[in-house]
């Protein structure tokens, strides 16, 4: 298995020559001398309450003045407004909603496995407020990917901020095998421009050293712990070992196992059959140490004290538990691309198609499973953690950019305040990647990155989906509501609503070429 994951981490770095580069940018407007938005409610990340109206001043990409200009339901008096001067730009967003832009702390781009241009992929996370994305690994390679960060810092092209991660080992043509051999890796990762390093597990000695070594340099990492090498390295002994984030939940259960020391395999397991893999992971979160118990909070404190940071993805797993809500979401038929479905549809192949024959009771295994994880989450966040929020989209039915604001809808679930959830889709993501003195909250002297909405985000989550919300009217007319107005990302404004009609048009257009419609599984 490890050789294999090799060869496909080795594939995936030379292929960049046949990765399209995205276009260069025609949308948005901006950024301008002098930029001011005009009569927002402000929903900060700072702990502060919803605040307005208010007036923000941004000069080319840094925020320089936020004026309180009145009471709301009050005629605003000029005079307390910044004045506009020639060639100032003013955005009226009276009655609107601002928000600090969003950070997707797993977002993969995509690429030749799901036919997904850039282009398609950007597009929906701007269009959904993304501002700032962690790459956790790219199928495309490291070297489009620094390239597409740098294009991305200039706004050459059309798309969020690029903070890109390498999958651990990638590009090496001899399995790393010692710690020599890891550190001189990671020596040479940090060299090529990587902002940190995506694990799945290794030998204990040469993931202790790969760590260390990362931390040295100055960089960041997260896991997924694979099954595959979980047992000799969980998520505690990662962290205590220089770990700065987890992904998923894997790793989790098995620090906190208390009466065993192996997730309870059954004797016909396969990893390579994923329905298996899956199936069984429904199960894991029963083995391990019962909330609340001296085990429970004794990983929870350990972790607590390390500052380490939880990227839960509730939303990439939620077809575990109700299979027809992810793939019949409303969103696929306009904005799902015929390859990304096809991806999608059950097969013995393809990452995470693993129908082979689920159904009523691993959803309600995955239910529990749901209920013990939230429930960490919420308690490691109440108790000072750091969670932050993540789609790992392009996997599971998991549509990007709709996907991300599902994962709000989640946290919600898990029992976060609309305003927890909202600082951990912003400045949570920040602190995590080192850089919350430039994002992450709306404040003096930080980029101007926000997300602009004409519905109050906090008493609907599902307004922010670009599809919108269902509103019946006082006439009993069935309505649409909601959806990104703006997405303003380094001080350019950008039509969210334009951005969807773009996608719209490549996924019509493929499906022109393919004639192509989408079928149900097993339905010829």
């Amino acid at each position: 298995m490890k050789k294999i994951l090799l060869l496909l981490l080795i594939l995936a770095g030379s292929a960049q020559a046949q990765i399209q580069d995205a276009p260069r940018r025609t949308e948005g407007d901006g950024p301008y001398n002098r930029l001011i938005i005009r009569g927002v409610t402000l929903i900060n990340s700072t702990g502060a309450p919803p605040v307005g109206p208010i007036d923000i001043v941004v000069e080319q990409n840094r925020i320089r003045e936020i004026r309180q200009v009145g009471y709301p339901g009050v005629p605003i008096d000029p005079k307390r407004r910044p004045a506009a001067g020639a060639g100032d730009k003013d955005l009226d967003c009276t009655g609107m909603y601002l928000m600090p832009g969003f950070v997707d702390m797993h977002g993969h781009i995509g690429g030749r496995a799901q036919g997904t241009p850039s282009e398609y992929v950007f597009k929906l996370w701007l269009a959904h407020g993304v501002t700032t994305i962690r790459e956790p690994g790219s199928g495309n390679g490291l070297d489009w990917t620094l390239r597409h960060k740098q294009l991305s810092l200039k706004n050459e092209i059309t798309a969020p901020r690029i903070l890109a991660y390498t999958f651990f080992g990638s590009g090496s043509r001899e399995a790393i095998s010692t710690p020599e051999a890891a550190r001189i890796w990671v020596q040479e990762n940090a060299r090529k421009g990587a902002d940190g390093i995506k694990f799945f597990g290794a030998e204990p000695a040469v993931f202790r050293a790969a760590l260390e070594e990362n931390k040295k340099l100055g960089l960041r990492s997260a896991c997924h712990h694979a099954q595959l090498d979980v047992a000799r390295m969980n998520v505690l002994a990662t962290a205590k070992a220089g770990l700065t984030s987890m992904e998923h939940w894997y790793g989790l259960p098995e620090a906190l196992f208390n009466d065993r020391t192996l997730q309870d395999y059954p004797a016909d397991y396969n990893y390579n059959n994923e329905q298996h893999r899956f199936d069984e992971a429904g199960k894991l979160w029963k083995q391990a140490a019962e909330p609340g118990s001296e085990k429970w909070y004794k990983v929870m404190d350990e972790l607590l004290k390390l500052d380490f940071t939880l990227d839960p993805t509730f939303n990439i797993y939620e077809a575990n538990r109700d299979f027809m809500r992810a793939r019949r979401a409303e969103w696929h038929e306009e904005y799902t691309l015929p390859s990304l479905w096809r991806f999608y549809g059950p097969s013995r192949m393809s990452h995470g198609s693993y129908w082979l024959d689920w159904g009523t009771e691993q959803e309600i295994r995955w239910k529990e499973n749901y209920r013990l994880w939230m429930r960490f989450v919420n308690e490691y966040k109440n108790r000072g953690g750091r969670v932050t929020t993540g789609s790992d989209s392009g996997y599971i039915y998991q549509l990007y950019g709709f996907a991300y604001i599902r994962e709000l809808e989640l946290l919600r679930e898990a029992g976060f305040h609309p305003l927890e959830v909202i600082q951990s889709a912003t400045i949570k993501g920040a602190e995590a990647l080192g850089l919350e003195k430039e994002l992450g909250s709306v404040e003096i002297g930080k980029l101007a990155d926000f997300v602009i909405t004409t519905e109050n985000p906090l008493a609907n989550f599902s307004t922010l989906y670009g599809t919108g919300a269902i509103r019946v009217t006082d006439d009993n007319e069935v309505v649409r509501v909601g959806g990104v107005k703006y997405t303003v990302k380094d001080g350019i404004v950008y039509d969210a609503k334009k951005l969807l009609e773009d996608v719209k048009a490549i996924v019509q257009k493929a499906k022109e070429d393919e004639k192509f419609e989408i079928t149900q599984p097993g339905k010829k």
